[in-house]
């Protein structure tokens, strides 16, 4: 029987990356879908993922085309090897497994940025209560995410929009710091050689280490246990999270965070789109529309405390035919 459970998991999991490999875009799945292979990923919950990050892919700038961006390959195709049990010695029996990189170039898509202007006024003292941050699933985030799902959970024409706001808004020479990060981090490919340094939290370890782009490395933390980031105050000069604050149980400890370990003059990017794990999203998350996720984050950031006026833009990438794709939202925050 454990023999079997370890071969179904292995083909799901397999089953699961094939899909991403393929190219899949989850616009053109419905939303029931969406959760469907997010719980199937979530149900591996004994598969573990091993290897060296810098065996999975070649480096990207060794396969960059010469002549510059727009030449630049649209995606990255990459061999991981999972870990899946042990044979009756001890020794780990592995399986390669293919995953695809959005590199965010080389698209059809345009890119628009377009200013929103927020009008709520939040009151002095936090309006919050406590059920506001509740969740359907209180459990340890821990257990969650204890699999690498190793796929987007957004789709390609976000990904990219949010690829190319980074290349023209994150200035050359900076230190960044990616929190809730994964395997992916969605910056440009020339971002490793171009940034003075690219650092990260997140839940998932066995994740963080395939991400290729942290030039100075990764921690692997859960803000939801402890919102303190591990690294001093005024490190880095750019604080980027990608469509994770919805999760999150006390976002202003974590944004106070962000503004410590921001050197004067710095800024926190929050991206953010429709999409999101239900049962680990807060409850007054669910029941607000894009706009009001917007207003919401821009209240975090007065409530933290410190920051200049939020800028908030509609990044939505613009897609052939006027096709489906997921939204894309920016609320930059600059420290005071």
């Amino acid at each position: 029987m454990e023999k079997t459970n370890q071969v179904q998991k292995l083909l799901l999991s397999l089953l699961l990356v094939f899909n991403s490999a393929k190219g899949w875009s989850y616009a053109s799945q419905s939303r029931a879908k969406f959760l469907s292979s997010s719980a199937t990923a979530f149900l591996l919950s004994s598969s573990v993922v091993t290897g060296n990050p810098e065996e999975c892919e070649a480096s990207v700038f060794e396969r960059m085309i010469s002549g510059g961006r727009k030449e630049t390959p649209r995606y990255l195709d990459s061999e991981l090897q999972m870990k899946y049990g042990e044979d009756k010695d001890g020794n780990p029996r592995t399986r390669g497994i293919l995953v695809r990189r959005f590199t965010g170039d080389s698209t059809p898509y345009q890119f628009p940025v377009k200013p929103v202007s927020l009008v709520k006024e939040w009151p002095e003292q936090p309006p919050f209560k406590q059920e506001d941050f509740f969740r359907s699933d209180s459990n340890d985030d821990g257990y969650f995410y204890t699999v690498p799902k190793l796929v987007y959970h957004i789709d390609e024409p976000a990904v990219a929009a949010l690829t190319q706001y980074y290349r023209n808004n994150i200035p050359k020479g900076s230190r960044i710091l990616d929190i809730c990060s994964s395997w992916v981090s969605h910056y440009p490919l020339e971002f490793p050689k171009t940034m003075k340094t690219i650092c990260a939290t997140g839940i998932n370890a066995l994740e963080l280490q395939y991400n290729d782009q942290l030039t100075g490395g990764y921690k692997a933390k859960d803000l939801n246990l402890d919102p303190v980031l591990p690294y001093p105050d005024e490190s880095f000069d750019v604080v980027t999270c990608v469509v994770s604050i919805d999760y999150m149980v006390d976002p202003i400890a974590v944004l106070k965070e962000c503004r410590r370990v921001l050197r004067p003059g710095g800024k926190v990017i929050i991206s953010q789109s429709n999409r999101c794990f239900p049962s680990k999203a807060i409850a007054m998350w669910l029941n607000m529309n894009d706009r009001q996720h917007l207003e919401l984050i821009n209240g975090y950031f007065q409530y933290a405390g410190g920051f200049k006026p939020r800028k908030v833009f509609d990044i939505t990438a613009t897609v052939p035919n006027n096709s489906y794709r997921d939204p894309m939202f920016i609320v930059e925050a600059e420290k005071a």
